[in-house]
């Protein structure tokens, strides 16, 4: 009997060393969650001030593994933007004509940014356009001087984006306004994308190098996952918004009204039927109006990677590579062209 207490004894001992080896053993895991918990803040943190003006007080020390995980927040940075550029536009619109209020807005969306990528789109601009050689170029765009090149670049490219914005507020019909989020998603992912893709055209030098060895943790792929998962929820939100604002939307019914095809003049009928267009439009006019925002969510990641790449390889054929100024150049460029193909799905709806 007392042999069988004290063997109770020794396994409550073994039970309680157990017990206390598996908390000690669980400290460490739960301490790396916490510290992983707040290195994703920092890096969420780091994305915002690195890219925006939005108030995010913290202190963050931006060194290259910190940034480089913060390029997976990148998208996120770029729905916040199109959020605020969104409910700029619907506001302002209802306020003021299209073009006065598109200004406003587009003055919105540059503040939000800190003229940040339109820098590097008029150094890109001066270097490109020089038509010097490779080294000359890059010694332009590191200048900090514009030059007329870059003047002119950034007045045609702020035009474009204002003319589109008063496109979609001359329309009207701001329930289909969350998809201009879109552009400002997939614009910031492919940035992240090009820093991965394309070597850095100053080697050692330049702001790139602080992302050198993106990609080693699978920040590209994290970065896209995020920029899709925000894509599914504008048009899922969009989807709703109309469903619930309009449910007797028809595109057929829209075909047959006075602003269906019946209103061209008729010396575009024969230019219109050597291409093709009469034909596609009755098509796409008999679709219903919930695959628009289908369409977009699927157009515009497909633009944003084949107008990228198309940009990229060509710019790195001329420099060697990418720099900081080209980045935020093909951010600012795919921005007004994903808006252009998101004006052009409005006219083909017929929205």
């Amino acid at each position: 009997m007392s042999h069988e207490g004290n063997d109770s004894q020794h396994n409550h001992e073994e039970m309680n060393r157990e017990d206390h080896t598996n908390q000690v053993n669980q400290g460490p895991a739960l301490d790396a969650e916490n510290v992983n918990r707040l290195d994703q803040k920092h890096a969420a943190a780091a994305a915002f001030q690195f890219l925006s003006r939005f108030p995010v007080k913290m202190q963050i020390d931006f060194v290259p593994p910190l940034l480089r995980e913060s390029v997976v927040y990148y998208p996120l940075v770029g729905a916040a933007i199109g959020l605020c550029v969104w409910f700029g536009g619907a506001l302002t619109g209802a306020l003021l004509p299209s073009f006065p209020a598109a200004v406003l807005t587009l003055t919105i969306w540059v503040w939000l940014t800190g003229g940040l990528h339109l820098d590097g789109w008029m150094d890109t601009a001066d270097g490109l356009l020089s038509y010097r050689t490779r080294e000359r170029m890059l010694e332009i765009m590191k200048d900090s001087r514009v030059g007329a090149m870059g003047v002119i670049a950034c007045v045609l490219l702020l035009m474009m984006k204002a003319a589109l914005i008063a496109d979609f507020i001359a329309r009207g019909n701001w329930l289909y306004g969350a998809l201009l989020i879109l552009p400002m998603i997939w614009s910031r992912w492919f940035m992240v994308y090009a820093i991965s893709a394309w070597p850095n055209a100053r080697g050692d030098d330049g702001l790139a190098v602080l992302f050198k060895g993106l990609g080693e943790r699978k920040e590209v792929q994290r970065a896209r996952i995020a920029a899709i998962g925000l894509t599914i929820l504008t048009a899922v939100i969009t989807l709703a918004a109309v469903w619930i604002f309009q449910p007797g939307n028809s595109m057929v019914e829209m075909l047959v009204m006075d602003r269906g095809l019946g209103t061209l003049p008729w010396w575009l009928y024969p230019m219109a039927a050597a291409m093709l267009v009469p034909l596609a439009a009755y098509f796409i006019g008999k679709l219903p109006w919930w695959l628009y925002p289908m369409a977009a969510a699927m157009l515009v990641p497909l633009a944003a990677y084949f107008i990228g790449k198309f940009v990229a390889e060509r710019i790195s054929a001329r420099l060697g590579g990418l720099t900081g100024d080209t980045y935020g150049a093909m951010n600012e460029l795919l921005e007004a062209a994903l808006l252009t193909v998101l004006s052009l799905l409005q006219g083909l709806f017929l929205l």
